[in-house]
């Protein structure tokens, strides 16, 4: 824990001007005395770090230093290196590379990451995303609202929040903010957010980190059984695991989960056509029913 701390406060010195013990001491939720150990330990392994005492000081690194690779194996720059390189799928600056010059500077070439791992964080949104996240980001530094038009499915409403993260989670880009409507902290798709607008400044509060475990997110209210045909199991497999149902002896899968409202679970069911077959809680198969008739209705008449 030692080493990750030093090289996160590291991290810190090397992207921020000026830095004291008490604000490292919090970030690192550490002693200050357990930071100013670190400090020198930084020292003594080669670091250039200015301290400076009373009103306006605090800690800096020399500037113009970048990191020695001595500090870290070569392993372990690669799997920084790939972190980075992930950021920078989605960034429209060129702070990959800056920090790739740091971080390599000493070798007779530069590093890249592991050439074996590939992580592209834009994912289909290659265009609209990158905007979004460059004016949250920069929303969320300068502690400005943004307001934006947001497609729920109970409708579409205009917000206006405060923003203090960009968490990226199953698969997709959230903002986590002060809902100035809700009067509560809310997490935000950025895919559904349009016409951002940057507002004035805000007094930030204190901020919990959203809980994000499956439990809290996607409460298991409606737990079904539903018989599906073997040529879905990849399926089964891909979105809820191998683990997820139990062959019969007729071949047939017989899945077992939880969803958390009766529309998901019924859209689901019927996405898989005529090879899936709800069985529990048998109250539901008229909802299905009565959803494929409304389907059908639309093209009874072609």
């Amino acid at each position: 824990m030692k080493l990750d701390r030093m090289i996160g406060i590291l991290s810190v010195l090397l992207q921020q001007e000026k830095v004291t013990a008490p604000y490292l001491a919090e970030k690192f939720e550490v002693s200050r005395r357990t930071i100013n150990r670190d400090i020198e330990a930084l020292c003594m392994a080669g670091i250039p770090l200015i301290t400076e005492r009373g009103v306006g000081g605090g800690i800096s690194i020399v500037e113009g230093y970048a990191i020695d690779r001595t500090l870290l194996c070569t392993e372990e720059i690669q799997a920084i290196l790939t972190g980075l390189k992930s950021l920078d799928s989605i960034s429209q600056t060129n702070q990959y590379a800056k920090l790739m010059e740091k971080l390599s500077v000493g070798s007779s070439g530069m590093l890249t990451g592991d050439p074996h791992i590939l992580i592209d964080l834009s994912s289909w949104y290659k265009v609209s995303l990158p905007p979004k996240i460059d004016q949250l980001h920069k929303a969320i530094l300068s502690s400005q609202k943004v307001s934006f038009l947001y497609y729920s499915p109970k409708g579409e409403t205009m917000r206006i929040v405060e923003p203090y993260d960009l968490i990226f989670y199953w698969s997709s880009w959230y903002v986590w903010a002060w809902c100035t409507i809700r009067k509560d902290f809310r997490l935000f798709k950025l895919n559904r957010m349009t016409n951002l607008q940057t507002m004035e400044t805000f007094k930030k509060r204190p901020a919990p980190l959203p809980d994000l475990s499956p439990e809290q997110v996607f409460p298991r209210v409606y737990e079904v059984k539903v018989e599906i045909h073997p040529d879905c199991k990849w399926r089964l497999v891909e979105e809820y695991g191998i683990d997820s149902f139990t062959e019969q002896p007729d071949g047939m899968l017989l899945f077992s989960g939880g969803f958390s409202d009766k529309n998901t679970m019924i859209c689901w069911i019927a996405s898989f056509g005529d090879k899936a077959r709800l069985l529990e809680p048998a109250a539901f198969q008229q909802d299905i029913w009565e959803f494929a008739e409304k389907i059908c209705q639309k093209y009874r008449k072609i």
